[in-house]
């Protein structure tokens, strides 16, 4: 049942997103004049189709999902050439170069357009997330020694504003990716304001594979250690805890929230531990020995409240297409670095990511909520529209390169020329779609 949910979130999402792109090529070939023979969803054999419209286009399913094209009148492919001369001023070929250019970049602008729609859409409707309130920090850890302090809350980073724990770690991880300083603007919990500098050289350590903000020592702060519900038959149940407890210390060290109470626990199995506890404003003395689960592991069986401090992130109609397009432009960016590093040795190669690994996040976010699986869509969009842009002949990006040189020298690329970049093309797809499986598989198992 799992597997079928996520295969299914899988195409909900990628489906449209290939639509979208092809209808960008589509309806731009049209307003050029071009005449489109088909539109295609998925690529290979077609296994169902129906003519429409005046030039009686054919909108078809084909047997492999994974794609889609369109395919316009163009006299270099016999099937699609004119079959008289009434026709040939709408050939594809026969278009001047701007033209082509529009038609070739109207998918990958598309997407783009998609993405900047769904954020703003987003950011209108309010999106709740954790805060980016901290945590206590680990003496040792980088960001404490920069000054950070556990329970304040960061609201700006390099001087760009910060409202959700989302957004922090996109600005610390662009950051990361520049290997720049980051500059942290915090609020206080008792109040008042300060800046922290964490420094370009521990900034430069960390990696964008991993969880950034946690190798600087950053984590969600969460609640205070309390009881919401106390199991029977449990150990927590025997040494006498009930709900609304706020554990204050264990074995003589305080508590300072839930997850620190849960890993004191998790680390004595059989192991009696003196806690001590506030119920009605009155503090008690507890003795608690926690069961030994399969793993080895202590457990009490007790719920405590763990969820972190939640803001909800919202903007008018104008900021919010402002800060979609603002964040597809950034991802967009932040894309492209991160395939310069791979391409330099900067990065692992185990970033890129094939349909497995996306359709396993397609799962994961629609299982989350509505707003999780919008988001996840529009980034996918935003990375269709980047991937699209690449100049790998095949691909939109390597037919807006060949025209980008007819455009310099006043003369189309020789179809020799042309030929052997479609073949290297298409075996380093290939290859990239191969990296990609196999990055997928070892994930996988």
């Amino acid at each position: 049942m799992n597997l079928l949910y996520t295969v299914l979130a899988f195409v909900l999402a990628l489906g449209p997103l290939i639509v979208f792109h092809e209808l960008g090529h589509y309806v731009v070939a049209r307003l050029c004049g071009v005449k489109v023979l088909r539109f295609s969803v998925g690529m290979g054999r077609v296994v169902w189709s129906r003519r429409f419209g005046k030039d009686q286009t054919e909108w078809a399913l084909s047997v492999l999902p994974l794609g889609g094209y369109v395919k316009m009148l163009d006299s270099r492919d016999p099937e699609t050439a004119p079959k008289d001369d009434s026709e040939l001023h709408r050939e594809f070929t026969r278009q001047n170069v701007w033209r082509r250019i529009a038609i070739v970049a109207a998918g990958p602008i598309a997407n783009f357009l998609l993405a900047i729609a769904l954020m703003a859409a987003l950011f209108m409707h309010g999106v709740e997330e954790p805060s980016a309130r901290l945590r206590a920090l680990p003496e040792a850890s980088v960001a404490h020694q920069a000054g950070v302090r556990g329970g304040d809350t960061v609201t700006s980073v390099n001087g760009a504003p910060v409202q959700s724990w989302m957004e922090l770690r996109w600005q610390v991880l662009q950051a990361t990716v520049n290997k720049t300083a980051a500059r942290l603007e915090l609020r206080g919990v008792h109040g008042g304001t300060y800046a922290a500098t964490i420094p370009a050289a521990a900034i430069a350590k960390t990696t964008v594979e991993g969880d950034v903000l946690g190798a600087l020592g950053m984590e969600l702060w969460r609640p205070q250690p309390r009881i919401e519900k106390v199991i029977e038959g449990g150990a927590g149940e025997r040494a006498g805890l009930q709900a609304g407890d706020l554990v204050l210390k264990v074995e003589g060290k305080p508590v300072v929230d839930g997850i620190a109470f849960i890993e004191a626990v998790r680390g004595a199995p059989g192991r009696a531990l003196a806690l001590e506890v506030e119920r009605a404003g009155r503090v008690q003395a507890l003795a608690l020995t926690p069961e030994r689960d399969p793993n080895g592991r202590g457990m009490i069986k007790v719920m405590v409240a763990q969820a972190p401090e939640m803001v909800t992130v919202s903007s008018g109609p104008f900021e919010a297409v402002a800060k979609g397009a603002e964040r597809t432009w950034e991802t967009s960016v932040m894309t492209l670095k991160m395939i310069g590093k791979m391409i330099i040795g900067e990065a692992s190669w185990k970033n890129v990511t094939g349909p497995i690994t996306i359709a396993d996040y397609a799962g994961q976010t629609a299982r989350i909520g509505l707003v999780s699986y919008l988001q996840f869509i529009a980034f996918i969009s935003i990375s269709l529209g980047v991937m699209n842009l690449l100049p790998i002949p095949v691909l939109d990006g390597g037919h807006l390169l060949y025209y980008s040189l007819e455009v310099l020298t006043g003369r189309p690329l020789p179809a020799r020329i042309g030929e052997f970049a479609q073949r290297a093309g298409v075996g380093l797809l290939f290859m990239l779609m191969a990296l990609a499986v196999f990055n997928d598989l070892v994930r996988l198992f």
